[in-house]
């Protein structure tokens, strides 16, 4: 059964879209104890062998390493649904992860902003669906790579395969409410003033190359795109490089905790939504007043 479609709020909506890995958690889920049972702990051979998969077969990365995931298991451990969200139960967050997305609903709510987190991920769903944040309703929806199962909620094909580039759909279906990745209606036209949520009220939270093409269009209509770093590490060398060749507004580390420079930044977004959408409205209603005197001075007699 697909998801039903979202309509338009009485409130204005800020649709905060996150990257997973090295975004919320600080290396690749599949490297937080997937890997390690099935290749010794080799994390990067591990993913040379993946990426020499897909070249040699012209292979979409994500497709190669999802093929990866299940031949390895096979002999060594039993892969199912259940394993794969145990597997996501144990992935580290980064600082102040667990609370944020109630924390920042909560700031919306005070302020008249509707806010609603989802995620748009090549990494895994059913790991993503296993943490802990995702178990306590953290997120929308969730769009990421995933597996179609048997009988025996065992993965036995793809069922999706989200890269750098399809990622933008996600973008769209979130704008119009069109959630279900079936539901054709993403390619509908609708008048900007009926989007249920506009450009301008999105947030999109990434940490590398792979998130440039939904870091830009949500740029280019009015948004805002956030770049993130590791908090240990603080290597800034990705996020200033996504600033200076314009594929981001702003960066701050990785930490999520309240009062935090992200923290910070993300409630001035929400106060900044607010007052868009009083003045969008205000804009709307100017242009019916108009139209109606436009009409009555046209109309005969």
């Amino acid at each position: 059964m697909g998801v039903a479609r979202k309509t338009k709020e009485n409130k204005p909506v800020l649709a905060i879209c996150y990257d997973f890995d090295k975004t919320l958690s600080p290396t690749d889920m599949q490297a937080q104890g997937y890997i390690q049972s099935v290749y010794n702990g080799d994390v990067n051979s591990f993913w040379k062998e993946c990426n020499d998969l897909a070249e040699k077969n012209e292979m979409d990365t994500n497709l190669a390493y999802m093929y990866k995931m299940v031949d390895e298991a096979r002999g060594r451990i039993l892969l199912t649904r259940k394993s794969l969200e145990d597997y996501g139960s144990k992935v580290e967050l980064f600082p102040g992860v667990e609370d944020w997305f109630e924390r920042i609903r909560a700031y919306g709510r005070e302020h008249g902003v509707i806010v609603e987190h989802y995620i748009i991920s090549s990494g895994l769903k059913e790991m993503i669906e296993g943490t802990s944040v995702a178990r306590a309703g953290a997120f929308e929806k969730i769009y990421a790579s995933a597996f179609m199962f048997d009988e025996k909620d065992v993965p036995i094909w793809p069922a999706q395969a989200v890269n750098f580039t399809n990622k933008t759909q996600f973008l769209f279906r979130i704008s119009k409410g069109t959630l279900d990745v079936n539901d054709s209606g993403v390619n509908e036209v609708v008048k900007p003033e009926d989007l249920r949520v506009p450009f301008r009220n999105m947030v999109y939270i990434g940490d590398s190359d792979t998130d440039i093409p939904c870091m830009k269009l949500v740029n280019t209509y009015g948004g805002h795109s956030i770049g993130v770093y590791d908090t240990k590490t603080s290597d800034k060398s990705k996020v200033i490089k996504m600033l200076t060749d314009n594929r981001i507004r702003f960066f701050a580390s990785a930490d999520y905790t309240e009062g935090s420079k992200l923290d910070t930044l993300v409630k001035k977004i929400v106060d900044r939504t607010a007052a868009n959408e009083e003045l969008e409205n205000a804009f709307f209603e100017c242009k019916e007043i108009a139209a109606g005197a436009v009409g009555m001075k046209n109309s005969p007699g």
